[in-house]
């Protein structure tokens, strides 16, 4: 059984499942639901708790040892198991099935689980956790989403903002949900109920955001300058490895040449998308993308992040001299603006 993570409430409020399987990597989210669970599951008097992490050394019969044994007092116990990668194996996803199939009446089960990639969710351990257990798959909260996101967590403690106040938030805990978190607890603490100003979300908001080399691409796509100028500034100030920065970069306009090479043969951007297996947010972002950068404009950047990755390596050209942090931040906001 799927169910939405904010549907969990109203879930355990009618009954327990003996197994829940929660996929994530918002880390935050994950953590939250399986607290939800496990306070549900000490109200129905499952007092033991036994905690199992999947590391190089364990052995998948301590799994099934755990679902047979029995409390010395008699009690229904808890078993989590953690599988930090997401790949168990041969013999760990034999065992899951096994485990699916023969679930125990005294004991609930929550296994955690990273974000499942495509591949990994079309094997058999997965399709058996989703047929016998409530399977919670919770999605990041991208960045065009953060700002509900934070509006919701302040009304659950009686405050609100307006938009100009959500994005800043917004742009100081970027990439960093935990910190949001934290941030939203600590405005609660500082301030009564009610609507807070600028200043007060001003004064209290620290600088927290963490930023993903992979999700620059989607501030240059959008062609929204004042995220990818930050970013570009937060990954620099983060100690990056500038070579993978520029890889990102460079990989994206390559994509954007074979995309724009193709509508200029007469294919269909859709078809384009599906060839070059482009989904999700950056899907959204590719076609607005094309209709503002021009073939000529790809071309030139091809040649300039080429030029950067000379600068890079130290062989630095004279048309094209300074910080090699600069000279790809001017590079991104080119392909931003659409020149």
């Amino acid at each position: 059984m799927q169910l939405r993570h904010d549907a969990l409430d109203a879930h355990l409020g009618k009954n327990l499942a003996p197994l829940y399987v929660i996929a994530s990597d918002e880390h935050l989210l994950a953590l939250e639901a399986a607290d939800k669970i496990r306070r549900a599951a000490r109200a129905n008097g499952f007092t033991e708790r036994e905690v199992l992490v999947v590391e190089r050394s364990f052995k998948w019969g301590e799994l099934l040892a755990a679902n047979q044994s029995q409390s010395l007092f008699g009690d229904k116990k808890l078993i989590e198991l953690r599988i930090p990668t997401g790949k168990p194996g041969r013999d760990g996803g034999a065992a899951l099935q096994d485990y699916a199939a023969s679930l125990s009446p005294d004991n609930l089960t929550i296994i955690s689980l990273p974000k499942l990639d495509w591949a990994t969710q079309k094997a058999a351990w997965v399709g058996a956790l989703q047929q016998a257990a409530v399977y919670i798959d919770i999605p990041l909260v991208e960045r065009n989403q953060l700002p509900g996101w934070i509006a919701h967590r302040l009304t659950a403690q009686q405050q609100s903002a307006d938009r100009a106040c959500l994005d800043f938030i917004a742009d100081r805990v970027e990439g960093n949900l935990l910190a949001a978190h934290q941030e939203i607890q600590k405005l609660g603490l500082l301030y009564p109920a009610g609507k807070l100003s600028f200043e007060q979300v001003q004064d209290a908001v620290l600088n927290v955001a963490r930023y993903d080399v992979f999700k620059l691409n989607e501030a240059m796509l959008s062609g929204d300058v004042a995220r990818l100028t930050r970013m570009m500034d937060g990954l620099k100030g983060e100690g990056e490895a500038l070579p993978l920065v520029l890889w990102a970069v460079t990989e994206e306009i390559r994509t954007l040449l074979k995309l724009k090479s193709g509508m200029a043969q007469g294919k269909p951007v859709g078809a384009l998308l599906k060839e070059y297996r482009i989904w999700g947010p950056r899907e959204k972002l590719m076609e607005p993308a094309l209709r503002r950068i021009s073939l000529a404009a790809l071309e030139s950047a091809l040649q300039e992040a080429a030029l950067v990755d000379r600068m890079v390596k130290g062989l630095r050209a004279k048309a094209f001299a300074g910080d090699p942090w600069d000279a790809l931040t001017q590079l991104g906001l080119k392909l931003a603006r659409g020149r």
